[in-house]
C-alpha cells in the first residue's frame, strides 16, 4: 500500500515494456556458468547434502546478476512450494533441439541445479519433414494435423527416439541426470483413423514413470508418442501432448520454448509481454493483427488454462532466456495467465463487505492504532469522491482520489497488494486500469519499499526526500513538474488519508497552471533528488485529430496488457471517445468515384457531408444524399482556407484528377487548423510523398493510418495488384508481370477512346504499356519491381488482374493458397478462393477477390488472379476505410460487408 506501505516480502512481478527486454550478453551465458559449476556435482538432488546446498547457493548468486536476490529467492520459494513434478511442463519443439541444443540443455541444467525438476516433452516435426522429403514422401496435413501412415510412423518413431537420446546425452554431459521416457505415459484412441490414420487422441496420462524419474533425481524427458490399449503406437502433436500432461500434473508453469522468444503484435512488431485472459481475451482476439498461428496459439492456451488452477501460467520463451523469464520481475518472453477480473467502486456502499475492505487496508498498517486509523480513513471516504480498483479476492486494492476543482492531478492514496497478487501480476493490471482512467497521477512510496523499482518503471519522474519517494506520470509541463517538486521538498511526508498532502499537490498543480512567473519558480534541486526526477519526456501537443482518436492508454512500462500502444481503438470497433459526427467536404464530386463516396457517406451513421464542390455542377442540388440539402459549390482554395481557419471541416476528400489538388491541400495547410483536419487524396499526387501516409489498410500498419492527417488513397489497379502479390514477395525470384483489364469507368467521365462504348465494343484497348504510374506505385509499395500492362474493356466497372509470379523455390498450389489464406485471415474485404475470380462477381462489391493459384510444372512460377471494383474498394470504399481510421471510427463502419 502506498500510504499504508507495501506488503512486506512482496515481489514486484514483471514490470516492463510491452515490447519486452532481453537480458544482457552476460545474462544469456548464465546457464552455461551454472552448468559448469555443477559439473562436479553429479548426484541426484533428491538427497540433501552440503554440496547440493553450496551448488544451489552458487547458482542463486549467479542468477542474481540478472535480477535481485529478493526476486530469485522469492520465485525459487514459489516454485519449490509444490511437488517436483508440479513445477513446470516444458514443451520443446524439434527446431529447438536442432538449432539451440546448447541453450536448451544449459537452461534445463540451470533449473536442475537449483533443485527444480521440469517435465520435458519434445517433438521433432522439422526433422521428420526433412527425412520424409529425402525419402521422396510428401508430408500430408489435414487441418494442420499430420496424416500418419505406417511408413511415416516408422520413420517418426525412430527419429523421436534418436532426438530423445540426443537431448538426454547432452544433459548427462553437463552433469545432469536425465531419464528418457519414450512410452508408458500417454494412452490414446485413434483421433480419426479414416482421416488421419495413425494419429492419437490422448485419453489418459500415467504419471508414475515421471514421478519415478524425479524420485531417482533425474529429469524426465518424454516423447510425444502414445499407445492404444492394444499396444499400437500413435503419433501425437507435441503441443497437444504438453497440454494433456499439464492437465494431469497441474504445474505452476507451462513453458513453450520458441525460436522467436514469444508472441508478437504484428501491428507494432513488438513482443507481447503478457496476456491476461480474463481481462483482455475478447479485445485481443478482435485485433486485426491477431490471426494465423498467434490467434490459434492464444485460443489453445486459453482452453488449456481454463481447466487448470488460476495459479498456473504459460510462458513462451527462447531457451536462452528461460531463467530470466522464470526468476525475475521483468521476464523476457510472453507470459499468459488467466488473471483476475478487476472491479471498481466509487462509493463505500459499492463494497459488499465493508469489514473485509477494512481488513485489507489494515493488513499492511504498522502500529497499535492501525485499525482505528483505517476506521477513520474509511469513514472519510464516505463523504468524498474516489475510485477504488480491486480484484475479487482483494489480493489487490488501489484507491485514487480524483483531481479537485483546482488541480489536474489525481492522487493514488492507497495501494496494497498481497504476495499472491504480486506473483499473479494483479498489481500490473490494477495500475493499467488506473492509468486508463487517470491521465495524470501522483503518489508516494517509502524509500525502503522493496518494490521501489516497480514504481520507478510506472512513473515518468520521481523525487526522494526524508525517506519517501514521490512519483508521477502524465505531467507534460516542465513548470508544473518543478512546482510539484517544490511542494514535495517543502512539505514531504505521506500518511494514510493525509488530505493536507493531497491539497498541497493540488495547489502545486494549480499554481503551475496559473502561470507563475519564472523567477518565482526557480529553486535548487535538493541533493536527495533521484536521477529520474526530471525524466518526464517532452511530448508534442495533441492535435484535434489526435484528440478524436485517443483511446485507452495502458501502462507501457508494465507487464500488463497485450493490447497496448495504439492511439486508436481495436480495429472494427467503435472508438468510444469519438461520439460526434465528422464534418466532411468533398472537392471534385462530378466523377464516378465522387458519386460512389457520396452514396457511402449517406448511409454512414457518423459522417456529416457539409460541402460538395464541382465546377461543372455548381448551383445544382446534390442527389443521392438524404441527411441534409446540399447544393454543389465551386469552392476555391481561398474558400477552403477560410473554412479551415474557422474549423468547419474535420476531413477534406480530394476527388480531383492527377495534378490538380495541390492548391487545395496548400490552402488547408495554410489555415489556422495547423494540419488538424484530415485530408484524403484520391489522386496520385501524394502517393510518393513520404510526409503522407499510404492508405492501404490490409498492407499498411493501421495505427499509422489512424494517426495520420494526410492520407494518399491507393490506385484501383495498384490495390488489387499489391494484394495479389504481397504474400509472395519473400519468395520472388524475379519481376512479376501484371496483365490488368479495367472497365471503362476507370477512364473517367471526360470523353475519350477509352470510355467510348462503340469503340470498345468487340474490342480491348491496351494503353501506357510501360512506365504507367501504377507500375511505379506497386513497385514502390511492395519493395519489388513489377511490370504492369493496363487495358480497358467494354464493361462499366470492375478490374481483373492476371499476375505471373516467378518463385525462387518450388511450391505447390496448395502451399500458395494456404499462404494467402493465412496472410488475409480476418480481413473482411479480402476473399481467397481456389478458382480464378470473375469481374461480374466483383462489380458492385466492396472487397477484393484473389484466386487461381495455377503453378507451372516446374513449381517455380505461379499465376494469381485478382478482381476489384475500381470505384469501390479501388477508390471510394478504401477512402472510407481511411476516413474511419483517421477520424476514430470503426474501420468498416458504413461499408456494406457481403
Amino acid at each position: 500500500m502506498l500510504a499504508l506501505r507495501s506488503t512486506a516480502g512482496a515481489v514486484a512481478r514483471r514490470a516492463r515494456t510491452t515490447a519486452g527486454r532481453f537480458p544482457s550478453s552476460s545474462a544469456r551465458t548464465l546457464p552455461k556458468a551454472a552448468a559448469s559449476v555443477a559439473l562436479t556435482h553429479r548426484r541426484a538432488y533428491s538427497t540433501p547434502s552440503t554440496d547440493n546446498f553450496h551448488t544451489r547457493s552458487t547458482v542463486v548468486q549467479l542468477l542474481s546478476n540478472i535480477g535481485s536476490k529478493r526476486e530469485v529467492q522469492q520465485y525459487l520459494s514459489h516454485f519449490t512450494s509444490v511437488s517436483s513434478q508440479q513445477f513446470a511442463v516444458i514443451k520443446v519443439g524439434g527446431a529447438i533441439i536442432t538449432e539451440h541444443l546448447e541453450s536448451l540443455t544449459s537452461a534445463l541444467a540451470f533449473l536442475n541445479h537449483v533443485g527444480l525438476f521440469p517435465v520435458v516433452v519434445h517433438g521433432a516435426g522439422p526433422q521428420l519433414n526433412k527425412l520424409l522429403e529425402d525419402a521422396g514422401v510428401e508430408p500430408q496435413f489435414e487441418e494442420g494435423i499430420r496424416v500418419t501412415d505406417g511408413k511415416t510412423l516408422a520413420v517418426a518413431r525412430k527419429l523421436f527416439l534418436e532426438e530423445n537420446l540426443k537431448l538426454v546425452e547432452k544433459l548427462e554431459e553437463m552433469g545432469v541426470r536425465a531419464r528418457p521416457i519414450t512410452s508408458g505415459v500417454f494412452s490414446a484412441d485413434y483421433l480419426d483413423k479414416e482421416k488421419y490414420n495413425l494419429v492419437g487422441k490422448i485419453n489418459q496420462v500415467n504419471k508414475d514413470p515421471i514421478q519415478a524419474a524425479i524420485n531417482a533425481g533425474c529429469l524426465p524427458i518424454l516423447t510425444s508418442m502414445a499407445e492404444t490399449p492394444d499396444g499400437q503406437v500413435l503419433n501425437v502433436n507435441a503441443d497437444v501432448a504438453a497440454g494433456e500432461l499439464a492437465r494431469a500434473l497441474q504445474p505452476l508453469k507451462i513453458v513453450y520454448l520458441s525460436e522467436k522468444g514469444g508472441l508478437f503484435n504484428a501491428d507494432t512488431n513488438e513482443k507481447i509481454s503478457a496476456i491476461n485472459l480474463d481481462e483482455e481475451y475478447e479485445t485481443l482476439m478482435s485485433q486485426w493483427w491477431c490471426r494465423y498461428g498467434t490467434r490459434l496459439k492464444i485460443k489453445e492456451i486459453k482452453d488449456l488454462l481454463d481447466g487448470l488452477p488460476r495459479t498456473t501460467s504459460v510462458a513462451i520463451i527462447h531457451p536462452a532466456d528461460l531463467q530470466k523469464e522464470l526468476f525475475t520481475d521483468s521476464g523476457a518472453g510472453t507470459l499468459i495467465r488467466r488473471g483476475n477480473k478487476l472491479s471498481t467502486a466509487s462509493t463505500i456502499s459499492d463494497f459488499e463487505d465493508l469489514q473485509k475492505l477494512k481488513d485489507v487496508l489494515v493488513r499492511d498498517r504498522e502500529g497499535l492504532d492501525a485499525r482505528a486509523t483505517v476506521d477513520r480513513y474509511v469513514e472519510g471516504l464516505k463523504s468524498r469522491e474516489f475510485k477504488a480498483y480491486f480484484d475479487e479476492p482483494l489480493d489487490a486494492l488501489a484507491i485514487v482520489l480524483p483531481p479537485s476543482s483546482s488541480s489536474s492531478l489525481a492522487n493514488l492514496a492507497a495501494f496494497t497488494i498481497t504476495k499472491s497478487g504480486w506473483l499473479t501480476n494483479v498489481a500490473d493490471n490494477v495500475f493499467a486500469s488506473i492509468k486508463k482512467d487517470h491521465p495524470k497521477l501522483v503518489w508516494t512510496v517509502k524509500e525502503d519499499d522493496e518494490n521501489l523499482t516497480w514504481f520507478f518503471d510506472k512513473a515518468d519522474g520521481s523525487l526522494s526526500k526524508d525517506g519517501e519517494v514521490m512519483f508521477w506520470y502524465g505531467i507534460e509541463n516542465g513548470d508544473e513538474v518543478k512546482e510539484l517538486m517544490t511542494e514535495f521538498t517543502r512539505h514531504g511526508r505521506s500518511m494514510l488519508g493525509d488530505a493536507n498532502l493531497e491539497a498541497r499537490l493540488h495547489r502545486a498543480a494549480q499554481a503551475a497552471s496559473n502561470g507563475l512567473s519564472a523567477s518565482a519558480k526557480q529553486h535548487n534541486a535538493p541533493k536527495t533528488q533521484q536521477a529520474r526526477a526530471f525524466s518526464t519526456s517532452t511530448r508534442r501537443p495533441v492535435s484535434k485529430s489526435s484528440q478524436r482518436i485517443i483511446s485507452r492508454q495502458f501502462a507501457s512500462s508494465s507487464r500488463g496488457y497485450a493490447t497496448t500502444t495504439n492511439p486508436n481503438p481495436p480495429f472494427g470497433q467503435k472508438n468510444s471517445s469519438n461520439t460526434q459526427p465528422a464534418k466532411v467536404a468533398l472537392i471534385g464530386a462530378r466523377g464516378y468515384t465522387g458519386q460512389a463516396l457520396i452514396s457511402l457517406l449517406n448511409s454512414h451513421p457518423n459522417m456529416d457531408l457539409r460541402h460538395v464542390s464541382s465546377r461543372e455542377l455548381a448551383g445544382q442540388k446534390l442527389k443521392g444524399y438524404d441527411k441534409r440539402d446540399i447544393t454543389y459549390e465551386n469552392l476555391t482554395p481561398e474558400d477552403v482556407r477560410r473554412m479551415e481557419d474557422k474549423g468547419e471541416i474535420d476531413c477534406w476528400v480530394m476527388a480531383l484528377p492527377n495534378g490538380v489538388c495541390k492548391p487545395f491541400v496548400d490552402a488547408v495547410e495554410a489555415g489556422n487548423g495547423k494540419q488538424n483536419s484530415v485530408i484524403v487524396d484520391l489522386s496520385a499526387d501524394y502517393r510518393f510523398d513520404s510526409k503522407w501516409t499510404y492508405g492501404l489498410p490490409e498492407l499498411v500498419t493501421r495505427s499509422d493510418i489512424a494517426k495520420a492527417t494526410r492520407i494518399s488513397n491507393p490506385g484501383c489497379y495498384a490495390t488489387a495488384a499489391q494484394l495479389g502479390i504481397a504474400p509472395l514477395v519473400p519468395f520472388l525470384s524475379g519481376q512479376p508481370t501484371i496483365f490488368g483489364v479495367s472497365g471503362y469507368s476507370g477512364a473517367g467521365t471526360k470523353p475519350s477512346p477509352k470510355n467510348d462504348i462503340e469503340n470498345l465494343k468487340n474490342n480491348i484497348i491496351p494503353y501506357s504499356l510501360t512506365d504507367h504510374i501504377h507500375e511505379r506505385e506497386i513497385s514502390t509499395q511492395l519493395g519489388a519491381e513489377v511490370a504492369f500492362i493496363p487495358h480497358v474493356a467494354v464493361w462499366f466497372q470492375g478490374i481483373h488482374h492476371t499476375i505471373s509470379i516467378p518463385l525462387k523455390e518450388t511450391m505447390t498450389s496448395r502451399d500458395i493458397r494456404q499462404l494467402y489464406q493465412e496472410r488475409y485471415a480476418g480481413e473482411k474485404l479480402v476473399k481467397i478462393s481456389g478458382e480464378p475470380p470473375s469481374v461480374k462477381n466483383i462489380s458492385g462489391k466492396h472487397g477484393v477477390e484473389i484466386g487461381g493459384f495455377g503453378v507451372h510444372s516446374s513449381g517455380k512460377r505461379v499465376v494469381v488472379c485478382a478482381t476489384i471494383d475500381n470505384l469501390l474498394k479501388g477508390a471510394a470504399t478504401q477512402c472510407l476505410q481511411n476516413m474511419n481510421l483517421s477520424l476514430g471510427f470503426a474501420e468498416y463502419e458504413g461499408i456494406p460487408l457481403d
